[in-house]
């Protein structure tokens, strides 16, 4: 089995012979796994800032960041404003793509 592309804006450090869409000529194609932590509605601001300041403990540990490079992920810990401004991204993204190839739920 031979990789043709990755799916990132970038080139995997996992795989660093392995061009992206881009590079192999698929441009505007691009898609990256998102993971995060969410929480309901209303929680309160210090328990979200409390999580966070655990997570970005957590993600900065070399062994986690080892494990997770492993997995081929790139770990980015980002505060909640910059991941919920991602999630707002990636729908109104999608949105579009939905909309431009008109896909309809059956």
């Amino acid at each position: 089995m031979r990789a043709l592309a990755v799916t990132g804006a970038h080139r995997s450090p996992a795989l660093p012979d392995v061009p992206t869409l881009a590079e192999a000529g698929a441009r505007d194609q691009e898609s990256d796994i998102i993971l995060g932590i969410l929480v309901p509605a209303g929680t309160a601001q210090g328990i979200i800032e409390r999580l966070n300041r655990e997570i970005v403990g957590i993600v900065a540990l070399p062994d986690v960041r080892e494990r997770l490079a492993a997995l081929g992920f790139e770990p980015i810990a980002s505060t909640p404003k910059e991941f919920a401004d991602r999630i707002t991204w990636e729908i109104d993204k999608w949105a579009r793509v939905i909309r431009a190839a008109n896909i309809k739920a059956q």
